[in-house]
């Protein structure tokens, strides 16, 4: 029977992946309840398990005495040397080993649903030491289940979850389908830990990188920062500790074939690689690829910067939605505001012009302070306008109403005579047309003519000979008495015949 039970134990280890030592400490625990339960908590007794050998020993010490008082700690003389071959005497201590069977049902029970707890508990714990270790690491399993959004892998014969959050969005996962995922958390919950994996941490990216180019993996290329918006774009900054290997070359592979492979994994995540750089001006621009700005402005203090990109590059360093400028600002950590190279100039009006309504002094006085438009005077804060002698915040008010009204004046009447002139032009336009158009037709008409006087002059010559014949048999016949010539003598010979 003992060693049905050590065998019992033995498969669970293989199973359950529970260490030896550690159920060997179980069992002599759980054995040791048994004992206390049955000869009270003052019991002497010693337990004995060999976990190779198959074999449980359970011992109990009792004293050797005349008249039992405590059967639980004594024993009488005759029934120990019953039990015994050995010469005994009162006083001496007994050793007895027990019988499991003689623990009865109840007690059988309870140990075993006390081992089952034990052994739960272990599990658990094995299950949260094993994943702690690995948090970070890349496992693969297979999906078993996909309820509520959340997909359910088994790995090692221990469950994986995969909250929603953690997935690439356009990934559709099916029971069955083998999966790859980063351990990103180890939870302790009350029905046991919880691993949570993970496809759409930055860090799963890196483990990839490392996974797919030895470069990385051996630390000669130092990937600096990610940013990644899942199943859509990322951007990775690296750098290299050997000046002969370039590190973006390394990474995108003879004809991409390294960041294809990452790319297929992501589901065709697109990957910009970036060199890193100390000098925030030069890495800011750098993370804006594709865009290439001209110059950028920093401010380190506010981790600010103020990108300033050519005009038709102004959308493709925005990207769509925002996305490059908003992965390239989690890339370097500054705050990135793009604008165009060249805005509009802002119509102005030189100070001089009106000097006579300043007055001599105060003009002058403007003019030392540094304002020579007016645009640079009514940008300016007002207190430090103020700090001008003699000027009070009522004369200021005047000076700057006044102004702003002739600068609107002017702004409309400049817009007004644009208007006009492209008025003007578009008129010119259309008359230059219309008299280009006026002379083709003229010109077309003159060569129908040129073509039509040939057949003119044609049918009036036919026209003047058929008159000129006309007119000569009219005269004959006028010579004729209007009768053809011929015409009596064939009568008188017709009537003398």
């Amino acid at each position: 029977m003992n060693y049905e039970i050590v065998e019992s134990f033995a498969q669970m280890v293989r199973e359950r992946g529970i260490d030896r030592d550690i159920l060997s400490g179980i069992v002599e625990d759980i054995f040791s309840m048994l004992m206390r339960k049955k000869y009270g908590p003052d019991a002497r007794f010693d337990i004995v398990v060999n976990m190779e050998r198959g074999d449980i020993a359970i011992y109990l010490e009792r004293t050797v005495v005349e008249t039992v008082n405590d059967a639980n700690l004594e024993i009488d003389l005759e029934t120990a040397r019953q039990k015994s071959s050995d010469p005994i005497e009162v006083g001496e201590e007994f050793v007895e080993e027990m019988d499991l069977s003689s623990f009865g049902r109840r007690l059988i029970a309870s140990a075993k649903q006390n081992l089952n707890q034990r052994i739960k508990e272990i599990e658990k714990e094995t299950i949260y030491r094993e994943y702690s270790s690995i948090i970070g690491e890349i496992v693969v399993g297979e999906i078993y289940q996909v309820r509520r959004g959340e997909v359910f892998v088994i790995h090692n014969r221990n469950e994986l979850v995969m909250p929603k959050q953690e997935q690439i969005f356009r990934e559709r996962y099916r029971k069955g389908d083998t999966l790859r995922a980063l351990v990103k958390e180890v939870r302790r919950d009350s029905g046991g830990p919880s691993v949570i994996i993970s496809r759409a941490d930055p860090a799963f990216l890196r483990k990839l990188f490392e996974l797919e180019i030895p470069e990385v993996f051996d630390g000669i290329i130092e990937l600096k920062a990610i940013a990644r918006e899942p199943g859509e774009r990322a951007k990775v900054a690296v750098e290299s500790h050997n000046d002969r290997i370039d590190p973006v070359g390394a990474c995108v592979g003879m004809k991409g074939v390294r960041i294809h492979a990452i790319v297929r994994e992501l589901s065709n995540e697109n990957i910009d690689v970036v060199n890193y750089s100390d000098e925030p001006s030069s890495y800011i621009a750098r993370a804006l690829s594709p865009a290439r700005p001209v110059r950028v402005e920093i401010d380190k203090a506010a981790k600010k910067a103020t990108v300033v990109v050519p005009n038709e590059q102004l959308a493709l360093a925005i990207g769509r939605n925002g996305q490059n400028i908003r992965l390239a600002s989690k890339l370097t950590g500054y705050e990135l505001n793009v604008v165009k190279e060249r805005e509009e100039p802002e119509y102005d009006i030189e100070l001089i012009e009106f000097k006579e309504e300043l007055g001599e002094t105060l003009y002058l006085q403007f003019i030392e302070a540094g304002y020579d438009t007016v645009q640079e005077l009514l940008s300016a804060k007002r207190e430090e306008i103020l700090k001008i002698e003699g000027l009070t915040a009522e004369r200021l008010d005047e000076i700057t109403a006044m102004m702003r009204e002739e600068l609107e004046g002017e702004e409309e009447e400049e817009t007004a005579s644009g208007e006009v002139a492209e008025t003007k032009e578009e008129e010119e336009e259309e008359t230059a047309s219309g008299e280009v158009a006026e002379t083709k037709e003229e010109e077309e008409t003159k060569e129908k003519e040129e073509e039509e006087a040939p057949a003119a002059e044609a049918a009036k010559t036919e026209e003047e000979e058929l008159g000129d014949a006309d007119e000569d048999a009219s005269e004959e016949e006028k010579t004729t008495g209007g009768e053809p010539p011929g015409s009596t003598l064939d009568a008188s010979k017709n009537e003398g015949v």
